[in-house]
């Protein structure tokens, strides 16, 4: 009888790893959370978390070897996630001093939660890194043996797990004191976010040339 809970075990371990590591996903909801707030955050920890589900049915499905194995179909997505990495960095870069208005004085209004849930599904969604750990976990983790539905639960658990971890980031970003902290100083905190995005995508371009 195969063992699930131990296979589990690994599957959860593995991604706690991943999720904890600093990556776009963390950079993204730090920076809804000191620029727009707690709900905002929250949404885009959501579409963090639903974009597992993606990576995970592909993975169920057998596309994602696809993926890995087609040099063309993935490098159309690593350069479309290159883009969408260095766009959110020049969006961080072009911040204007105080978190909580413009230049002349204008509130900035913050996205609604379905644009926060998009911004966070597609940091996800594109980073091809993600496809890659997905890829390599369903391959090398998962016995081929375990059932679709153990697997879907297994994804079902990442998909939780992971917009509870960046919720609870979210939560702390948005204390009062550090939001007090960021209001003061967070046009640079946005731009260094900048520099990290524009890192990222930096980093993807060039493993392509390898």
């Amino acid at each position: 009888m195969h063992d699930y809970w131990f296979e589990f075990s690994k599957v959860a371990l593995a991604h706690l790893l991943a999720v904890a590591s600093p990556g776009p996903d963390f950079a993204i909801v730090l920076r809804q959370s000191l620029r727009h707030g707690r709900r905002i955050a929250i949404w885009t920890s959501v579409g963090v978390g639903t974009a597992i589900l993606l990576h995970v049915a592909y993975s169920l499905l057998g596309i994602g070897l696809i993926l890995k194995s087609s040099p063309v179909v993935f490098a159309a997505v690593k350069s479309a996630g290159v883009l969408y990495m260095a766009w959110l960095g020049v969006q961080a870069l072009r911040t204007r001093p105080r978190a909580d208005a413009t230049m002349d004085g204008t509130p900035i209004t913050p996205p609604a939660a379905g644009a926060a849930w998009v911004t966070g599904f597609l940091t996800n969604a594109l980073n091809p890194k993600v496809t890659l750990f997905f890829v390599a976990l369903f391959v090398t983790v998962i016995d081929p043996g375990t059932p679709k539905w153990v697997q879907t639960g297994y994804g079902l658990w990442m998909a939780a797990a992971t917009i509870g971890w960046f919720s609870f980031v979210s939560v702390v970003f948005t204390r009062t004191a550090v939001r007090a902290t960021f209001l003061r100083h967070g046009h640079w905190v946005d731009r260094a976010l900048g520099i990290v995005f524009i890192a990222f995508a930096l980093s993807l371009a060039l493993s392509s040339l390898r």
